[in-house]
């Protein structure tokens, strides 16, 4: 059952800010668990064929993603969080001989840093507005979580699809907590501040993007190397380089990245040597020897199929880099 909030709670708004950055969140926003918008955009969107592999499960799921209410009853706030990631990582594009990770995947595995600090903020609010009940989700639940946070006031979306916070850039990790009680919301970004920009677009070797906002996944580097593990048309291989998890190419060139905070949170930081592995010694890992060295990372999400699928066509692109390459 949904839980009043008096006036003297709403300055549980300010403390809830607070205890969210203390337990390592970046920015916070909060919104209603009305549906958001775009939602008939995002239904002729896969009617266009663009979810390629997803397709599948986010038709499934399409009616949950702009329903709080069916992931926890009761629900009258959603609280969207950002989480800055590492956005300074060094990759060095000029070595054939290793695979490209994109910037977000070097270091531990989100899903799990993010899912222990939700269940703490969730436990908070509780404690602080008896009767009140959370869930966390990240990435764990069919939300339309980029929706709510723009709604939230913790961005504008990008021609290029992503969440863009003028301070920041679009280099964080989203996540939201649902809440049983009416919050006071944050107001939406109403200003699109790409402006007449196009370098998102231009970037993209693969024409991802066939228009503002709108992404192919079926040609989508991030999409392909990520989710579909099956072969890689043969037109597309040539221009994926050596991306073989992920893609930041229409991130990296976005203005309002150029200066990005980045951070210094040691669970977010990048793992050393994980920027870019040999793309030899991914070919020669066994299934043993992939979970162990991926278990606590993002990169798990590919599996050995994927990743060495794509580390073989980085290696196609540069054959100079081959080397001994196994056999088995």
């Amino acid at each position: 059952m949904p839980t009043k909030i008096s006036n003297q709670d709403k300055g549980v708004v300010d403390e809830l800010q607070q205890e969210a950055h203390r337990l390592g969140f970046s920015r916070l926003g909060i919104t209603s668990a009305e549906p958001p918008p775009r939602q008939d955009r995002f239904a002729q969107w896969l009617d266009q064929g663009f979810a390629g592999v997803m397709e599948n499960w986010l038709r499934r799921h399409l009616p949950l993603r702009s329903s709080p209410e069916s992931l926890l009853p009761g629900t009258q706030s959603v609280i969207m969080l950002a989480t800055d990631y590492d956005a300074k990582t060094v990759s060095s594009r000029e070595s054939p001989n290793h695979g490209q990770i994109a910037r977000y995947a070097v270091g531990r595995d989100y899903h799990d840093v993010l899912r222990s600090r939700l269940n703490h903020l969730g436990g908070w609010l509780e404690h602080a507005i008896p009767g009140c009940k959370t869930r966390g989700v990240v990435d764990s639940a069919p939300l339309a979580e980029r929706e709510f946070a723009a709604r939230a006031g913790l961005g504008w979306f990008g021609k290029n699809t992503m969440l863009i916070d003028q301070g920041a850039g679009s280099y964080f990790f989203l996540s939201g907590l649902l809440a049983t009680v009416a919050l006071p919301t944050h107001q939406p970004i109403e200003v699109d501040h790409c402006g007449t920009c196009t370098a998102c677009l231009d970037i993209c070797p693969t024409d991802a993007l066939p228009e503002p906002r709108v992404l192919d996944a079926t040609r989508c580097i991030s999409a392909l190397t990520i989710e579909d593990r099956g072969p890689v048309e043969g037109g597309l291989r040539s221009h994926f380089g050596n991306w073989i998890f992920g893609c930041d190419l229409c991130q990296e060139v976005c203005p309002w990245n150029r200066h990005a905070p980045g951070t210094e949170d040691p669970e977010l930081q990048a793992i050393e040597n994980e920027e870019m592995p040999s793309l030899i010694e991914l070919l020669r890992l066994d299934q043993a020897a992939f979970r162990k060295k991926f278990h606590d990372s993002p990169i798990l999400r590919a599996k050995r199929v994927g990743l060495l699928r794509s580390a073989a066509i980085a290696l196609g692109n540069h054959p100079s880099a081959s080397g001994d390459v196994p056999a088995g």
